[in-house]
């Protein structure tokens, strides 16, 4: 990890709840912006939204379609990492996942958790 300060967002909500999946991203972003490290974590339904074809099904209002959004984190370099005890628990298979998605265990989470300068929760 370099020396910039390091924000971990950890997403728990799936399709069904859309009105919760723009802000890790929206602000992933922005601390990317600012010069700060970002990582995404998914775990449980978080898993879901990114699985190939999910976010570009979800839009919500004037805002761009979740892909668009997720999209842009990466393209600004925000990690995506997604939690292999989550994904078996679903029976998500690993080649399901959009590209920039590394497949990561529970102890990654918590390292994450430690070395993070904040955490936040969706």
């Amino acid at each position: 990890m370099s020396g910039a300060k390091h924000l971990l967002y950890v997403q728990s909500s799936g399709p069904e709840r859309p009105e919760r999946l723009y802000a890790p991203f929206i602000l992933a972003s922005t601390a990317k912006a600012m010069g700060y490290e970002a990582t995404i974590y998914f775990l449980i339904r978080g898993v879901e939204i990114v699985k190939k074809g999910v976010a570009e099904k979800i839009k919500l209002g004037s805002f761009p379609s979740l892909k668009e959004v997720m999209d842009q984190a990466i393209k600004l370099g925000v990690k995506i990492q997604v939690c292999e005890q989550s994904c078996a628990l679903l029976g998500i298979p690993r080649g399901d996942f959009i590209p920039e998605a590394e497949i990561v265990g529970a102890a990654t989470l918590n390292k994450l958790c430690l070395e993070a300068d904040a955490t936040l929760f969706f």
